[in-house]
């Protein structure tokens, strides 16, 4: 699986994540073809090499026609815009994804501004096709470097004011703020004492990030094949604005080394309601969902709308196993859905050891729980020995625990 980790540490625009993936090779040319099945008259698109206090970067350009004097343009509105996206010849999975991101902006307006429905709602900063652009051609980027997961550090929004058509307004915009609601932010302009501070995340950045990124926080484990920058239009003296980017592919822990120490670690939470399958089929599902990489797997029957009752699965996995098991659930369950979340886990130190018993090797699950080694046998190797011996299993795994071999 193909992840491309943001570093916002210096913001996030929509041209800015462009140039990033067009730095770690998503072809220009690719993506003024794909542009133009928008069907957007006298747009033009271009980028550029540049430097940001002497860090290498590309500049990602729009020219549109708004940008003239006495064009006579008007900010777009809901139905123009996403009519723009509807109508294009894009592949119907990028038009779905861009309209979610394009609407999530309008609605964000809505709620500043306060406004019942998104079709009152014009952008004037952002009413262009430079938006447009910056959110299509971002979809079509990560296609074409064929990115499957996205994942961000927590976001830098900047400082200072920002100028709007209604005035000045506090770093992070209003709608802004709004669209990262429950992402990890944060408000500094890096060396910002020797100049004034500004806006390093905008409307469009914001709008991205949340409808892209499966996760905000540390770097995945990855096989790292290509990094990049893209270059914001400020060139400040104190530090290099861009947006870096990393491409490579999801790795699990070697050799399983992390699972040997006792450690604080981030998992995914992958749940789904069923109400309308086969109660048989979990047995077979559970087994699949382990063998590709959950480290837990539970059923709880809850109580749906209406009193239907029905069955809560639960997987926990590392992120990078996420896409597995999805596909899993969506293959061999009814779901129309799943949904997902980050959490923390503490786990203790731990090792597996063979040990020769009375009924052959047989592993033991070791771990140090307030500086004593305990230790539990493997419920599989249990079983083996009940059957062989012919013994109740309760009797076998009450004998094993008794073992007293120093570990």
């Amino acid at each position: 699986m193909k992840i491309a980790y943001f570093d916002c540490s210096y913001g996030i625009s929509g041209d800015m994540l462009i140039g990033a993936l067009l730095s770690v090779g998503a072809p220009l040319e690719a993506l003024q073809r794909e542009l133009g099945k928008l069907r957007l008259e006298g747009v033009q698109t271009e980028s550029r090499r540049v430097l940001r206090k002497g860090l290498a970067a590309l500049k990602f350009d729009v020219r549109a026609p708004h940008e003239k004097p006495h064009s006579g343009w008007s900010p777009l509105g809901w139905n123009e815009m996403s009519g723009i996206v509807r109508k294009s010849t894009l592949t119907e999975d990028i038009k779905k994804t861009g309209i979610g991101i394009i609407k999530s902006l309008f609605e964000a307006e809505a709620k500043v501004h306060g406004l019942e429905k998104i079709n009152e709602v014009h952008l004037h900063e952002l009413g262009s096709a430079d938006t447009i652009v910056d959110v299509m051609g971002a979809l079509i980027c990560l296609r074409l470097l064929e990115v499957d997961e996205v994942y961000c550090s927590p976001v830098n929004l900047g400082g200072g004011m920002v100028d709007t058509l209604h005035g000045r307004y506090g770093v992070p915009a209003p709608a802004t703020a709004l669209l990262l609601a429950g992402t990890p932010v944060y408000g500094i302009v890096h060396g910002g004492q020797a100049e004034d501070p500004f806006e390093l995340t905008t409307p469009t950045g914001a709008a991205l990030i949340k409808g892209l990124c499966r996760g905000f926080g540390p770097m995945p484990p990855l096989l790292l094949e290509k990094t990049g920058a893209g270059a914001g239009e400020k060139d400040p003296k104190t530090f290099p604005n861009v947006l870096r980017v990393f491409i490579g592919e999801a790795q699990a822990d070697p050799e399983g080394a992390a699972k040997q120490k006792g450690k604080t670690e981030e998992i995914l939470v992958i749940e789904t309601n069923i109400d309308d399958m086969n109660p048989q089929v979990y047995g077979y599902l559970m087994d699949k969902l382990f063998k590709a990489g959950a480290l837990d797997a539970f059923l709880t029957p809850i109580i749906m709308k209406k009193g239907r009752p029905a069955v809560k699965l639960t997987a926990l996995c590392d992120p990078w196993k996420a896409a597995a098991l999805k596909k899993i659930l969506f293959k061999e369950t009814t779901t129309l859905g799943v949904r997902f979340y980050r959490a923390g886990r503490n786990t203790l130190e731990r090792k597996i050891k063979t040990l020769k018993t009375e009924f052959g090797p047989v592993r033991f699950k070791t771990f140090i729980r307030n500086g004593k080694v305990s230790k539990t046998p493997e419920y599989e190797d249990c079983v083996r020995a009940a059957r062989e011996s012919g013994l109740p299993l309760r009797e076998v795994m009450d004998r094993l625990r008794a073992l007293h071999e120093t570990f």
